[in-house]
């Protein structure tokens, strides 16, 4: 063979090379919706502001912002990698952009976790953002037990992630929103964000994984203490089981 002959050498690309740009696009088109955005930035801003540096509710505690803030990093987790996520992907399977994939080298494992990265990496500025407002509002928050609290989002992220999918795969594109949104303003109401959440003991974690976060995002940012083992528990076996019915139900139409 003479030099410089072109040889074709059709393949499929590496997995790795396929999740990167899998994970890149998901990102530039979450980017690109600014309704989501407002959704998922928006509406915990407004809270944080609201309950936060005002008395428009009552709180069980007189450090407002150490009760309001991680709560609110708590919602805003849910509603990207929940709210958003439902929305977003029952309207894609609806317009056909999943059945595209389908038919592409991407896998259905290799989309749930190209999906989940990209919430992952969003999940993260926001709350970056979100906590410097905090701070320049006045929270003061604990270094000490960090990590703990970026493992209890992480595992929080992957089950809202899991749940959406599911219903996205589940339901038509208009009931996945109403569903979505409904859940989103029951969290609300009960997850203990603007209000305190119903006492329900150790079961109450297991029943509002939004409670649950919120509880352990307060026990070690503003409180500097160990997070509660059964919201280790409860958060691991959302993320489980969501994740585990997401993958074996998700459909490409």
């Amino acid at each position: 063979m003479s030099t410089g002959t072109f040889t074709p050498a059709p393949g499929r690309a590496p997995l790795r090379v396929i999740l990167r740009k899998q994970i890149r696009m998901e990102l530039l088109l979450t980017a690109r919706r600014g309704e989501a955005i407002v959704l998922a930035m928006g509406v915990p801003l407004l809270v944080l502001l609201g309950a936060g540096l005002t008395r428009a509710t009552n709180l069980p505690t007189d450090d407002r912002l150490g009760y309001v803030v991680p709560g609110v990093l708590a919602l805003t987790v849910m509603s990207t990698a929940f709210t958003g996520q439902a929305i977003t992907t029952g309207y894609e399977r609806s317009y056909g952009v999943l059945k595209r994939l389908g038919a592409s080298p991407l896998t259905r494992p290799g989309l749930l976790f190209s999906k989940t990265a990209a919430i992952l990496c969003l999940v993260a500025v926001q709350i970056v953002v979100l906590a410097l407002v905090g701070v320049v509002a006045g929270w003061r928050p604990e270094p000490g037990h960090l990590l703990s609290a970026i493992g209890v989002t992480v595992l929080a992220a992957a089950a809202y992630c899991g749940l959406s999918l599911l219903i996205a795969s589940l339901l038509r594109p208009e009931t996945v929103t109403a569903a979505a949104t409904l859940i989103y303003v029951l969290m609300l109401a009960a997850g203990g964000i603007m209000f305190a959440a119903p006492d329900l003991g150790a079961a109450g974690h297991f029943l509002l994984p939004l409670a649950a976060h919120a509880e352990a995002l307060r026990s070690t940012l503003t409180e500097g203490a160990a997070v509660p083992g059964t919201i280790w528990l409860s958060l691991s076996l959302w993320a489980a089981l969501a994740l585990t019915a997401a993958a074996r139900k998700f459909r490409w139409e």
